[in-house]
């Protein structure tokens, strides 16, 4: 599962990503660039959020513009927070770390420094290293560290991964989706392209079958929610 293609690297570096064709315009400014496994494993895993390409990755953070940022995220995002947890990070929680990593952290994640998690990403190479409740890998936990103005001493705490969570959900919408300027089948449609173990209304994952990934609940739950969420 090693054979990787590197699909339209330069996109990155121009804030661009690659639209499903249905729903072309949606999501550009937090749309996927994708690197394609030439295989898959037959076990089925845990989606994760921005698996890197040692383990299959579909997700990279990417610059350019963004919706707001939800910096104070209240009981609505807190709600989101533990739907997606169920969706991604399993029994573990915030002290998550994805399963393919061979080298574990040296300390659980939340006793961990964002300097510390860092330093054992370098310290361990070629090796998934998505980690916490939310599942960032690398490059997203820099960028979205970087977007908050985190120093390295910031512990790794609870508190620290919901905030860069509300990042992405801000990216994702939440605001717009609570107003009314998008609709709430949009803003799942938008979790879904962040989150892989979110659902499309197909019931199968965004990255359905990339290496492994598989929605893991069905979307009449995910549905009712988040309707549920946005309403309440």
């Amino acid at each position: 599962m090693r054979v990787i293609i590197a699909v339209c690297i330069w996109m990155v570096f121009a804030g661009a990503g690659l639209a499903e064709p249905s729903a072309a315009g949606l999501f550009a400014a937090r749309q996927p660039l994708f690197t394609v496994q030439g295989e898959t494993t037959a076990k089925a895993r845990l989606a994760s959020l921005f698996m890197d390409e040692a383990d299959g990755g579909l997700f990279a953070a990417l610059p350019g513009r963004r919706e707001a940022p939800l910096r104070q995220g209240g009981g609505k995002a807190a709600r989101l927070h533990d739907l997606i947890a169920r969706a991604e990070a399993g029994p573990m929680g915030y002290d998550a770390v994805q399963h393919g990593a061979r080298v574990k952290p040296p300390k659980r994640p939340t006793d961990m420094s964002l300097g510390e998690i860092f330093a054992w990403i370098a310290a361990t190479p070629g090796q998934p290293h998505a980690i916490g409740r939310y599942q960032f890998i690398p490059a997203t936990l820099r960028h979205s560290v970087k977007r908050l103005g985190l120093p390295p001493e910031t512990r790794f705490s609870p508190e620290v991964q919901d905030r860069l969570a509300n990042l992405l959900l801000g990216d994702a919408g939440f605001l717009k989706a609570q107003t009314g300027e998008i609709t709430a089948e949009t803003f799942m449609l938008n979790l879904a392209k962040i989150w892989a173990g979110l659902p499309l209304p197909s019931g199968r994952s965004y990255y359905q079958g990339y290496a492994g990934n598989t929605a893991t609940m069905e979307y009449a739950v995910f549905a009712r929610e988040v309707r549920a969420i946005l309403d309440g």
